[in-house]
């Protein structure tokens, strides 16, 4: 980090470039399918690569939602571990060939698998280049908790095994900020927790591309862009009538969108069904004129040094939930709060 207002980055490939949301449906399914089903998932993101390459603007950096390949539903750890895919492997592979072919970036979210890390199950967003190779991998930095009534997320986050974290990938890694070509980029699939953008423009971040699965607030996503003055994205999964034991209902699907460095719309999906948003970022523009978020530190920073979170870190670091079931009975006592 600089401390003069200004942020590390690589020579842009182009001042402008047109970033593309795919909003598509998805399929969960039961674990014993895992094979075919995934390969079936696989095939519908590789058809919506071509598909939103027939006709119009064609895609610099192609970002899918949260779960593309696998979709969610109250799956046990191990269940998840055995659907997880593993990078690279033949999903990426395929997928990579996509950006050669294309000549585009793709960013999507996945469960994955990394025997660094046995028995955890990840939740990871991949950014690849347009030729195919995995530039970075960043982490879900945290899941809510104390929400659900009955149970909460298994994924291993950031946040769940911190010290262990930034004793494998260093400090700088909990809060990523990938300098491509294509601008500074922070992808994350956390949501209503605006000091994780806030710290990632203070490092550079230009552009935060975010996901989501069913559940996110569309004010967040502005206010974020508008607060930090880069762009913002948001893909959340299109409507999915035959998506397993789920109600055929469109709650909680569609609303992608790419917002501005003031938080105007510069895309918006109509609708809740598949479909393509497109939208133009202009990044040599705004990295002309943009600095680090303008902040009054001294003003409140012994606040924020005081305060202390509802839950510790490192809860899954002492032990890994089997089930969504059993993460809600781990996690009951664990508050620091009254």
């Amino acid at each position: 980090m600089q401390t003069d207002g200004t942020y590390d980055s690589v020579e842009l490939a182009k001042p402008a470039w047109t970033l593309a949301l795919a909003q598509t449906r998805v399929h969960s399914f039961d674990a014993k399918d895992t094979k075919t089903a995934l390969k079936r998932n696989l095939d519908h993101m590789l058809q919506s690569i071509d598909r939103s390459f027939y006709y119009g603007a064609k895609p610099d950096l192609l970002q899918f939602h949260e779960f593309p390949l696998q979709g969610w539903r109250k799956w046990t750890r191990k269940e998840v571990n055995q659907l997880s895919i593993e990078m690279p492997g033949p999903e990426t592979e395929a997928i990579a060939k996509k950006c050669r072919e294309y000549d585009t970036w793709i960013v999507f979210g996945a469960y994955v698998k990394d025997p660094d890390w046995p028995d955890h199950v990840l939740s990871l967003t991949t950014i690849m280049n347009n030729k195919g190779e995995i530039v970075d991998k960043h982490w879900k930095q945290r899941n809510i908790k104390g929400v659900f009534p009955d149970f909460e997320l298994f994924t291993t986050t950031v946040y769940d095994v911190l010290d262990q974290f930034v004793e494998m990938y260093g400090r700088d890694a909990v809060i990523p900020v990938t300098r491509t070509p294509l601008g500074n980029i922070s992808t994350s699939s956390s949501q209503r927790e605006p000091e994780l953008f806030r710290a990632a423009a203070i490092k550079g971040a230009e552009i935060f591309l975010r996901t989501a699965s069913g559940n996110f607030s569309q004010l967040d996503i502005r206010a974020c862009a508008m607060y930090n003055g880069v762009y913002s994205s948001i893909v959340n999964n299109a409507v999915s009538p035959d998506n397993g034991p789920f109600f055929d209902n469109p709650g909680g699907s569609g609303g992608a969108a790419i917002y501005g460095p003031s938080g105007e719309a510069v895309a918006e999906a109509r609708g809740i069904h598949e479909q393509l948003v497109t939208g133009r970022i202009a990044m040599a523009e705004l990295r002309a004129r943009n600095r680090q978020p303008v902040m009054h530190m001294e003003l409140y920073d012994d606040v924020y040094a005081r305060y202390v979170s509802k839950y510790p870190p490192n809860l899954w670091s002492e032990y890994v939930p089997t089930s969504l079931e059993d993460a809600g009975q781990y996690v009951q006592g664990k508050s620091r709060w009254k």
